[in-house]
């Protein structure tokens, strides 16, 4: 049975040197659903997905998880529990000692206790093949491996929504595979901003255009 995760309602926003980049925007993300989100750059995309997740203050609209509207930061902090954000560059999302740390990061912030936020990481790195790289230090990781780790970081929490900001950016073909590979195996609902044709081709299943500051759905 398909379920509504994430609703968005006319949701508007703009800044004072670019003016308007989101208008009367609405939209909604089901289960099941892998969007590919697309438009020019500096057209809105990351701004809309940072606004999904409260990083950046609602101006007006509404935006609902789960049936609930989203107004308070309260609220948007129980939110990152269940839509996981997967920034454009991994050096903003990674900053602990060690890659096991970084992984560690999100279930500690659930209120899991050290062993358990370790056994969890732990299990996540080995689903995901980087087991190898528990102790090592983000800075020293391949493009690669520092995508993944991120993406490790977010599913530890067991989102249901995945938002994933040019996922393929930096990564070679082979790195690009085992990220699609990856993707397509898991069962969340994604809303994936990438200018990389052939990757979505594989892994969407609906498409949205953001132009001119209006959402349209191809």
């Amino acid at each position: 049975m398909t379920a509504t995760l994430l609703e968005i309602k006319n949701l508007s926003h703009s800044f004072v040197q670019r003016g308007v980049v989101l208008d009367k925007v609405s939209f909604s993300i089901n289960s099941g659903d892998k969007l590919a989100l697309t438009g020019a750059n500096g057209a809105g995309k990351t701004t809309l997905l940072q606004l999904l997740v409260g990083l950046i203050p609602r101006q007006s609209g509404e935006i609902l998880a789960m049936s609930e509207v989203q107004l308070t930061e309260t609220d948007f902090v129980q939110l990152r529990q269940q839509v996981g954000l997967v920034f454009q560059d991994p050096d903003d999302q990674l900053f602990c000692p060690s890659v096991l740390e970084d992984v560690m990061f999100g279930p500690l912030n659930q209120g899991h206790t050290m062993t358990q936020a370790q056994q969890r990481s732990q299990q996540m790195l080995a689903q995901l093949g980087l087991e190898h790289l528990s102790d090592r230090i983000a800075s020293e990781l391949s493009g690669g491996e520092k995508r993944l780790v991120t993406l490790a970081a977010v599913l530890v929490m067991q989102p249901k929504v995945l938002l994933l900001d040019e996922p393929t950016n930096a990564l070679d073909t082979q790195a690009k595979q085992k990220l699609l590979q990856l993707l397509q195996s898991l069962d969340q609902a994604m809303l994936i901003i990438s200018h990389d044709q052939p990757f979505l081709q594989q892994l969407a299943n609906g498409y949205l255009e953001l132009k001119d500051a209006k959402l349209s759905r191809l």
